[in-house]
């Protein structure tokens, strides 16, 4: 006997392969979708009663490919796809697992492509790979149901209309396509660091997922690494609804383990020769949780990591690093020096606020952690800002 928990973790564990695998065949998302889901929900009804099949991904592939050929063959419209599958007839046989290729590589290329839009690569990312239902994905990015319903039908009717190769990129192309492919995943990964940790958790299987497919990438163990690092603090990030900083953190609640992970996926990318800036930021989300922190050395990562993003952001950060190692003057300096490009960043003037406190300037700290209360949205980040404020006037 098995379960209702077993089916659901191996739709967890299965999903993205099945479904890559009959696309494969299939030639069509929408149908393969169809037929995958159909096969999960008989396997949901008999599983349970009759066990789980030796091999539960060849089960499945097989019960969906079946219930897809049956359905061309009762459409008429699709006589042609029938005779270009060449099967003769619906076979009842279980395929050999071993023969079911592992197309998963091909399906995220497909669904990061450039034609289609960033909002639906990373839905499509979610919604074949990740298995998550179009009402998780709402959900978690703040939009209706039906938008993101309808998000996901233009992005497979794009995919169908434009004719975008169910394959993986050729070597000529392979740099700028994988690219895409970690920042949809580093994205879906920043929706989630923010509170949902169900999102983090996603990407962070999609990173795993890609590691396994290519593991001779350094990028991928970089964003890997980076990931788990940051997100083995998830626990110790939020307490009472504000933000919790690093230095204030309950280290007894971060995940060293995931830590001990992420530094392995470090490891493997320095070793492949990467200098991609997700390593440069790896090596900075490990630094960061080491006891002490070695500022100079954290404040020089982020100097070079702003040399290869050229990112004002980045230059924040390392104003802040430059601070911590002991020259608050100079900290700042660089801060007011990114006012053009981020004067509509909270964040900026939050730095400004901690920088301008801690050199005596209580009224112009005062000034920027307001300026700050009005540019910010996270609630939790505007309890921490009050509270920062309220120690101003204490």
């Amino acid at each position: 006997m098995v379960g209702t928990t077993s089916v659901e973790q191996t739709f967890r564990d299965e999903w993205g392969r099945v479904l890559a695998a009959l696309i494969g065949f299939l030639g069509d998302f929408q149908l393969a979708e169809e037929a995958a889901q159909e096969a999960f929900a008989i396997a949901a009804e008999r599983w349970p009663r009759e066990g789980t099949p030796e091999s539960p991904r060849a089960w499945l592939v097989t019960t969906a490919r079946n219930r897809a050929i049956d359905r061309i063959r009762r459409d008429r419209t699709l006589a042609a796809k029938v005779r270009l599958l060449e099967v003769p007839e619906t076979v009842e046989e279980e395929v050999d697992e071993t023969t079911i290729p592992d197309e998963r590589l091909e399906l995220v290329f497909t669904c990061c492509h450039p034609a289609l839009a960033l909002d639906a690569q990373v839905a499509l990312t979610l919604r074949t790979l990740g298995g998550l239902s179009t009402e998780e994905i709402a959900r978690a990015f703040l939009v209706p149901t039906d938008t993101m319903a309808k998000r996901l039908v233009r992005a497979k009717g794009k995919i169908r209309a434009a004719g975008i190769p169910f394959r993986v990129p050729p070597d000529h192309l392979l740099p700028d396509r994988l690219a895409a492919v970690l920042a949809v995943v580093y994205l879906i990964f920043n929706e989630g660091y923010g509170g949902r940790g169900e999102l983090a958790a996603e990407a962070i299987r999609l990173g795993r997922a890609l590691a396994e497919l290519m593991p001779d990438e350094p990028e991928v163990h970089g964003l890997l690494a980076l990931m788990l690092v940051n997100d083995a603090r998830r626990d110790a990030r939020f307490a009472e609804g504000t933000v919790v900083l690093l230095s204030d953190q309950d280290r007894s609640l971060w995940d060293f383990d995931q830590i001990a992970e992420g530094r392995a996926a470090l490891d493997r990318a320095l070793a492949l020769g990467g200098r991609h800036p997700y390593l440069v930021q790896a090596a900075l989300a490990v630094l960061h949780v080491e006891e002490p922190q070695d500022w100079l050395q954290i404040a020089a990562l982020y100097g070079e990591l702003a040399r290869l993003t050229e990112s004002p952001v980045v230059r924040l950060n390392e104003a802040v690093a430059i601070a911590e190692a002991g020259d608050v003057e100079r900290g700042l300096a660089l801060a007011d020096s990114l006012g053009p490009d981020l004067d509509r960043y909270h964040y900026l003037h939050a730095t400004r606020g901690e920088l301008l406190r801690r050199l005596g300037r209580a009224a112009d700290a005062r000034a920027a952690y307001e300026h700050a209360l009005e540019l910010v949205h996270s609630e939790a980040e505007r309890s921490l800002l009050q509270q920062r404020l309220g120690m101003l006037e204490g």
